[in-house]
């Protein structure tokens, strides 16, 4: 054998064996696997890619974001064990605490809550409650909302205005976000939707204040949890938490969070949702 072939096969073989090697690196490392809805705004494509990897160097573990239009699907996912975390809505870890267990709650401008807005366009007079909303198209976010569904028709029954006809026509829209630009398109008169949602796309679409009059604000909720099944290894637990309550004091963690316009992460309280 003359030696460029010999070299040429020499340098072949390491090739091929430490690409198997990093094959098999990578998939004995562990993945988590995080479960999103519309919680957040639906289109950071970019910006979860980023979360992604930031989460992957600090946990040493492959990191997968499972996201899903409708809360219950990922909730489903969560108590089946298929996910390891998620970021769910405060009424899903209230229907389900006994299963689930706080792993992080963001704070949001100062505090970890946030409201139920009762929203409608601006065409015509806007109202100046809910129950003056009777005979009007109303969007809902999702069934399994507090902000979207829950506090509106709790209001509605509070107030004794909940009978069956009050609307005139209701739908889910499955996504705070599209409750927005339906009421904002005239597609439905008014809606309800999470505040944090609201100011967000406020920000970075300022044309929508012009188009939406808010008309009620609720009480503060505890706001949205990312929570594990009570099942997930403590070891695991903990590593993920740790993690995500130390973004904040992380150049690339802090720029993360200012993009989703967080002040961080903390442990939070079961009892902050007790309103829920």
């Amino acid at each position: 054998m003359n030696e460029a072939r010999r070299r040429f096969l020499i340098h072949t073989t390491a090739a091929m064996l430490v690409g198997t090697a990093g094959i098999s690196s990578a998939a004995l490392r562990p993945t988590i696997r995080i479960g999103l809805t519309p919680v957040i705004l639906d289109d950071h494509s970019l910006f979860l890619n980023r979360w992604r990897q930031w989460l992957e160097t600090r946990l040493g573990a492959r990191v997968e974001f499972v996201q899903r239009p409708r809360y219950r699907d990922i909730t489903d996912l969560l108590l089946n064990r298929t996910l390891t975390a998620a970021w769910i809505c405060g009424y899903p870890y209230v229907r389900h605490r006994s299963k689930l267990r706080l792993l992080a709650v963001p704070v949001y401008q100062g505090k970890p809550r946030y409201r139920s807005l009762v929203i409608s366009g601006t065409r015509g007079q806007p109202p100046s409650s809910l129950e003056h909303m009777q005979g009007q198209v109303f969007a809902f976010s999702d069934p399994d909302s507090n902000s979207g569904y829950l506090y509106p028709m709790y209001r509605l029954r509070e107030s004794l205005a909940a009978r069956p006809d009050f609307f005139r026509r209701t739908f889910f829209s499955w996504g705070h976000r599209n409750t927005i630009e339906a009421v904002a398109s005239g597609l439905a008169d008014g809606g309800a939707v999470d505040s944090y949602v609201w100011e967000s796309l406020v920000r970075q679409h300022p044309h929508y204040a012009e188009q939406i009059h808010l008309v009620e604000r609720s009480p503060e909720f505890g706001f949205p949890p990312i929570v594990t099944h009570q099942d997930l290894p403590e070891t695991i637990h903990a590593h993920l938490a740790a993690t995500l309550h130390q973004m904040h004091a992380d150049a690339e963690g802090r720029e993360l969070l200012e993009a989703l316009y967080l002040d961080r992460f903390e442990s939070g309280d079961a009892a902050d949702f007790n309103g829920i």
